[in-house]
């Protein structure tokens, strides 16, 4: 079950992206609704996505900590998880929850997500309004 949630949580991020970054034209404009729109559906995407990923994970092993000194291991509730997710690709942690273990690396995965996308959103932008 965990390994089938796990790549189920790869494969629905990896489209998230792919969507995103497929070519579509939008209005003559710097600020387009229809892209603003896709790169919030999409944010949302990935976000729960990677929450699933720390789902799976967290059957075979603690994935988020409150204090790295006690090792106490935050309640794997999806909730929580989802939280942890949505702060991680938004402001890169609050610090209140830790990821240990596998988590770490997919954390930093979903945070180089959270920056690299809005810009790729506002280059997006800026270059078909010159364009057209």
């Amino acid at each position: 079950m965990a390994q089938f949630l796990l790549i189920a949580a790869i494969i629905f991020i990896i489209v998230n992206l792919i969507y995103f970054f497929r070519n579509k034209t939008y209005k003559k404009s710097y600020f387009s609704t229809a892209l603003f729109m896709k790169l919030f559906f999409v944010l949302c995407g990935v976000t729960f996505g990677f929450a699933l990923l720390y789902y799976a994970l967290s059957f075979g092993e603690t994935v988020i900590v409150h204090d790295l000194s006690t090792d106490t291991p935050v309640e794997h509730s999806f909730s929580n998880l989802l939280y942890f997710s949505g702060v991680t690709i938004l402001a890169v942690g609050y610090g209140d929850m830790i990821p240990v273990n596998s988590a770490r690396f997919f954390a930093l995965i979903q945070a180089a997500i959270g920056v690299l996308l809005p810009t790729a959103y506002f280059i997006k932008a800026l270059d078909q309004s010159r364009d057209e």
